[in-house]
């Protein structure tokens, strides 16, 4: 056998440096043998890692008007279902700052105890109330109540409240409520006062309206269906966004002044699709084939980048001082786009309108208003202008019985018919067919 060669030997060596430190490590490692005295347990218990309190006749105790009755701040949790007992509240909150984990458990009341809640709270201006996990239903009152003795600052996470003769969720002021539902109730599936965060909550079936917000309210990616009265209704100073009305007995979405919507859906409501009192932002939106107007605005509303479709009266009605732009509006039984007074049109499309027989493709009443850049086309009347001191320039029309409908006395661009080009054309330049180079004449073609 060949000698080891030098490299095999450096190996060896560092080898066994290492098992000398390892060895080193467990010599001064300290002493093995355990402190004199009892031995004690070193874990902690689950209530030092997370302090929280059972719901039980034992750790909350009720009274003459509720089953449970938490008085003491702290976290609780159910550990089972709980069933109504006639004259009792399921859950009353007698202090702030309390946190309820339902635990994914049910609290099942009976109808046929009114005014009862599943969860409320016993005291006025409780704060920092947390409710989550789990469901409330068929409760004489309200599912939740925090509204009545107007809590603040709460959250409510993952509640599903239905069935109840009240309303399902009934928030107080600058509450947050996340992935929560109201189905079949008597009142409001969701309703809240003001200053409240709505997320990804949803509504369906209920008896005075999908979700209601009160002032400043925050409304993100909800969704109200088949509710009566209204889908949402919104108070002033509001804003939504990706939020959808659908198949309401009333409006898509009532809207209060100075509000702003943003990529929000209005569809097949028995109403109108969106109801916009003074001073509302509308962007981004649809309506679309709604029983009344799809969109009915009061004065000083904006309006951009909508469509509004199939509806089956006026399809977007303005009333003074406001703006329209850049709206795609189509197939609407009466006039396509209706203003009044001051206000500006410019850019929309406008086609197929009026085929219930009467309408224009842009109609306004009133005085004041500047209608450009728009085209309107297939409908009974183009653009028809019923009053002097407008003014009416870069419009296009074509295909409607009247293409301009326009009374004396309006500051009005010359009207030219285009020709159009007898030959194909197939290069850089072509003298043009327009027949104008006045840069603000409209056009039939």
């Amino acid at each position: 056998m060949s000698a080891p060669n030098t490299r095999t030997l450096a190996r060896v060596a560092l080898a066994l440096v290492a098992i000398g430190g390892v060895i080193s490590t467990l010599v001064w490692a300290g002493p093995l043998d355990p402190p004199s005295g009892a031995v004690s347990s070193t874990y902690k218990t689950l209530t030092e890692v997370e302090p929280r309190v059972a719901i039980s006749s034992t750790n909350t105790p009720g009274d003459a008007d509720s089953l449970y009755k938490i008085t003491q701040p702290g976290s609780y949790y159910l550990t089972g279902n709980i069933t109504a007992v006639l004259g009792r509240h399921g859950i009353e909150i007698a202090a702030s700052g309390v946190t309820i984990d339902l635990s994914g458990f049910d609290l099942v009341g009976s109808t046929a105890f009114p005014d009862y809640a599943g969860i409320r709270t016993a005291a006025p201006s409780l704060r920092n109330i947390t409710i989550r996990n789990g469901s409330v239903r068929n409760w004489g009152g309200e599912g939740v109540d925090l509204a009545s003795n107007l809590a603040w600052n709460c959250s409510i996470e993952g509640v599903r409240a239905s069935n109840n003769a009240g309303t399902g969720i009934d928030a107080g002021a600058a509450c947050t409520l996340t992935d929560c539902s109201g189905v079949q109730n008597a009142g409001f599936g969701i309703d809240t006062r003001g200053g409240s965060t709505l997320v990804n909550c949803s509504a369906y079936e209920n008896g005075y309206g999908g979700i209601r917000t009160a002032l400043a309210g925050t409304l993100m990616n909800c969704s109200a269906w088949n509710n009566s009265v209204a889908g949402f209704l919104i108070d002033d100073g509001s804003t939504a966004s990706n939020c959808s009305a659908t198949s309401n007995d009333g409006v898509g979405f009532y809207v209060g002044r100075s509000s702003t919507l943003a990529n929000c859906s209005a569809s097949t409501n028995a109403g109108t699709g969106f109801d916009l009192e003074f001073g509302c932002t509308l962007s981004g939106c649809s309506a679309c084939d709604n029983s009344q107007s799809g969109v009915d605005a009061d004065g000083g509303c904006n309006v951009s980048n909508c469509v509004v479709q199939g509806n089956d009266a006026i399809g977007l009605v303005v009333t003074s001082y406001s703006v329209v732009t850049d709206c795609t509006v189509q197939y609407n039984y009466s006039d396509g786009i209706l203003c009044l007074s001051y206000c500006v049109i410019r850019g929309n499309a406008c086609s197929t309108n009026s085929f219930g027989g009467d309408g224009a493709g842009i109609h306004t009443t009133g005085t004041d208003n500047r209608i450009e850049s728009n085209n309107c086309i297939n409908a009974d009347r183009g653009i028809d202008v019923d009053t002097a001191g407008n003014v009416i320039i870069k419009n296009t029309c074509s295909g409607n019985t009247v293409n301009w409908d326009i009374v004396a006395g309006n500051a009005l661009a010359p009207i030219v018919s285009a020709s159009t080009n007898a030959v194909p054309v197939s290069g850089n330049t072509y003298a043009g067919t327009l027949g104008s180079t006045d840069p603000n004449a409209n056009f039939t073609y």
